[in-house]
């Protein structure tokens, strides 16, 4: 009879010893982008907030998506829950744009509730009226700090910034203040005769 010969392997990784950061917070890696690096870390750091706001407003998206009750459920349930994925999207978009200028994009949940200027909301649920005024003022703070940002981008020639923050950010938080809107427009379910 043939033994079958057992070879036992101890794999163990190796975790990294070294505590340490290769770029601390706030300071700007040097890039080829024809930029200073005073407008490299302007940027930066107006991205960071619009950043933390989104996540923010992004987060807010996911709540009320999981507690919307009432008539209109269905109908808020998914369109919070797609305005969630396009914010998601967006945070995508700033986090990379503040990687590229050198900067380190805010990331971590105590990070982002440290830098947020949107409230917190209550931790229980709120009835739609209040769940979507929430939305409509949280996305008002983020356009009014990114047109801001914008025209500083503008002026500083940060163009890819400044198209960031137009084509993307605004528009985007545009069209989503105007759906959800139009779930506090008080019109009649049915014609009247």
């Amino acid at each position: 009879m043939a033994q079958n010969n057992k070879i036992l392997v101890k794999a163990k990784p190796k975790l990294s010893e070294s505590k340490r950061e290769v770029q601390p917070y706030g300071h700007i890696v040097t890039r080829p982008l024809a930029l200073s690096a005073r407008v490299c870390e302007h940027s930066v750091e107006n991205l960071n907030q619009v950043l933390a706001d989104s996540i923010t407003l992004k987060d807010l998206y996911k709540k009320s998506h999981w507690q919307v009750a009432g008539s209109t459920f269905y109908q808020l349930h998914l369109l919070f829950d797609k305005h969630y994925e396009e914010q998601a999207d967006l945070v995508d978009l700033l986090a990379e744009r503040v990687q590229m200028l050198g900067g380190v994009a805010l990331a971590m949940a105590h990070d982002i509730a440290e830098t947020t200027i949107i409230p917190r909301p209550p931790r229980g649920s709120e009835a739609v009226p209040d769940q979507i005024t929430r939305l409509l003022r949280a996305h008002g703070a983020v356009l009014q700090e990114a047109r801001s940002m914008a025209r500083q981008a503008q002026e500083d020639g940060d163009d890819g910034t400044n198209d960031l923050l137009v084509s993307d950010i605004i528009r985007s938080n545009e069209k989503q203040v105007w759906f959800i809107s139009q779930h506090l427009v008080a019109v009649p379910l049915q014609a009247r005769d």
